[in-house]
């Protein structure tokens, strides 16, 4: 039963573009996208417990990385892994820097490159447009066709991440971050690596993130400091986590589907308090959820169990 509703999940994921309407292939080609965010900050927040707000600093420099490598003449296929390494690089000099500091102070730290970066970027107006912003090639494509292409580069991108996840917490690193989040100086003790564990966990949340910066970056055709290292991309990865389960594999891509869904009905509905209104619910939600909805259904099977 379980291969039959992975099949069916992935028949529905792939045939999704094909029978919906431009504005379906969007809102799922942005749900991949928060799944990808989601997925790669539950790497070190949720494993490690180290509460990173670095999100937007890695996608806004992914959504730089290759745009500027594409207006310089880069192929896509080229331009999309560069923009990953390049972010990946850079997430692991920062974390050998800032993932001494523990708590707020780190969640400070974390919060500060996203707005160092979004400085600078307005200030090389000759790399990056600055405050004009950058505009990419566009492609040369119908646009459905471009609506489709996306969706499926998003879809394939969130299912290597969600992969990346899974493997990462079945194996001794997922362990090792575990063991930090419950008492870092104990794990170094019993022989963890603290400080490879770490770093390593952080650029792996940024490598992905890089990556759906650079794809977002072409699939807008425009970018500019104020949209890609925006501080709400820090916020929803931690947000979508928490409502779906911190700690789990299926939890961040859960709680991604139920953001986006209050997103949407909230935007629709009450456009001009919307950003109070979601708000509200989501806080709502965390405080009578504590565990995310996976720890809701994992407390009824147990009741069930009990009750048999």
């Amino acid at each position: 039963m379980r291969a039959a509703g992975v099949l069916l999940l992935a028949a529905t994921l792939a045939a999704l573009p094909f029978a919906g309407g431009n504005y379906l292939v969007r809102l799922a080609t942005i749900m991949m996208m928060y799944s990808v965010l989601a997925l790669s900050w539950n790497l070190i927040g949720g494993l490690a417990g180290y509460p990173s707000f670095a999100t937007a600093a890695f996608f806004g420099l992914g959504a730089y990385a290759g745009a500027i490598a594409q207006t310089r003449g880069l192929p896509l296929w080229a331009a999309w892994p560069l923009a990953a390494a390049v972010t990946a690089l850079f997430a692991g000099a920062l974390g050998l820097a800032i993932l001494r500091l523990r708590g707020h102070y780190f969640a400070i730290a974390s919060l500060v490159v996203g707005e160092v970066l979004r400085e600078l970027a307005n200030s090389a107006t000759g790399l990056t447009g600055g405050g004009m912003g950058l505009n990419l090639p566009i492609l040369r494509l119908e646009v459905t066709a471009q609506a489709r292409v996306f969706y499926f580069v998003m879809l394939g991108l969130a299912l290597l991440t969600l992969a990346t996840a899974a493997a990462v917490s079945r194996n001794r690193l997922g362990f090792g971050l575990r063991a930090i989040q419950q008492n870092e100086d104990a794990a170094s003790m019993v022989g963890v690596d603290t400080t490879l564990y770490k770093t390593t966990a952080f650029a792996l949340s940024a490598v992905f993130v890089g990556a759906a910066g650079a794809v977002y970056a072409t699939w807008v055709n425009y970018i500019e400091p104020g949209d890609v290292f925006d501080v709400l991309h820090s916020v929803k990865p931690i947000v979508m986590v928490l409502l779906g389960g911190a700690g789990t594999v299926a939890g961040p891509v859960l709680g991604a589907v139920v953001f986006l869904a209050l997103e949407e009905l909230v935007w629709r509905n009450f456009l001009t308090i919307h950003a109070g209104l979601l708000g509200l619910i989501i806080v709502a939600l965390i405080f009578f959820l504590p565990g995310g909805l996976l720890a809701v259904g994992g407390r009824r099977r147990a009741a069930a169990g009990r009750g048999a």
